[in-house]
């Protein structure tokens, strides 16, 4: 077993992922309780906008431009998705409605793979220049785009708990989750409270692409999967309504993932873990589910 000190670098790791885990999953919980589409293109739409984002900034121009693109490209492609294809979807079954973000993704996926080719198995990568500072925390190295993946994930998963109980708009959401016919015909602009919705799933996955970029480097195969697979896994532990679920479990996610490095016999398997994670979390509500039942019916 490995000494705590080879542990400790990787809590911080975990930390950063846990936190891009959190917003990935808010968004994908945001969108789903207003809308009903569980978005399967989340990873992929994020990682599109960050090679667009590694072409310009290569090209010479400004790292916070690349930036700023990839998350208005990702924003705009997703409202546009839920405004073209959202209204038919609406009155679908899930399967229907994840299957057709999912073809979404493979397209995006196939289109990465045309514009930006490996070349002798090397990925590009995106460098950041506030990777250049940071601090020290005893012997370990913090980098700022940890600190900000870290805090984005606080501050959105706060933020967005607020919006949704204090504000019209967070309201009219909630209201579209618990019945979408009712909320229509109480006179709530249905398409304008979807569209906010895609939107702001839209930015967040943009947001994700650009720091998975670089706290991982930038691969398409990891971007992808990686995002959309570790954020549904947090949001199902939250059973698709809870934020605050969600963000625990987006944090325990990374960090485990992270701190199964060092144990050389099982880092193969570390990939497992928002599967894992998932199972035991659901096979232990559905359980206590099962237990309340039986007593309230004895």
């Amino acid at each position: 077993m490995p000494s705590w000190a080879a542990f400790q670098p990787y809590i911080v790791t975990g930390l950063a992922l846990g936190g891009l885990y959190a917003l990935s999953g808010v968004g994908l919980v945001v969108l789903y309780r207003a809308t009903g589409v569980l978005n399967l293109a989340f990873g992929a739409v994020g990682a599109m906008g960050a090679f667009i984002a590694y072409s310009i900034i290569k090209a010479g121009n400004p790292g916070w431009v690349g930036w700023i693109t990839c998350i208005v490209f990702a924003g705009v492609v997703t409202l546009g998705y839920g405004m073209l294809f959202g209204p038919a979807l609406a009155g679908r079954g899930p399967l229907v409605q994840s299957v057709s973000t999912l073809g979404l993704a493979l397209v995006l996926f196939g289109a990465i793979d045309l514009a930006w080719p490996t070349s002798g198995g090397q990925s590009p990568a995106i460098s950041f220049p506030t990777d250049n500072g940071g601090f020290t925390i005893g012997q370990l190295q913090v980098t700022w785009t940890q600190v900000v993946a870290l805090g984005l994930g606080v501050l959105i998963t706060a933020g967005t708990g607020a919006f949704l109980r204090y504000s019209k708009l967070g309201t009219a959401m909630r209201a579209m989750a618990n019945d979408r016919e009712i909320t229509a015909t109480l006179g709530v602009p249905v398409r304008r409270v979807e569209a906010a919705a895609w939107l702001g799933c839209g930015l967040l996955s943009g947001i994700a692409g650009i720091l998975l970029a670089d706290l991982s480097a930038l691969d398409d195969t990891t971007l992808v999967f990686t995002v959309v697979i570790s954020s549904l896994a947090a949001a199902l532990i939250g059973r698709l309504r809870s934020i605050p679920v969600t963000f625990a479990a987006a944090l325990v996610i990374g960090l485990v993932h992270d701190l199964l490095t060092p144990i050389t016999q099982i880092d193969n398997y570390q990939d497992m873990t928002p599967f894992v994670l998932a199972a035991i979390a659901l096979l232990v509500m559905s359980r206590g589910q099962v237990m309340t039942r039986s007593r309230e019916e004895g």
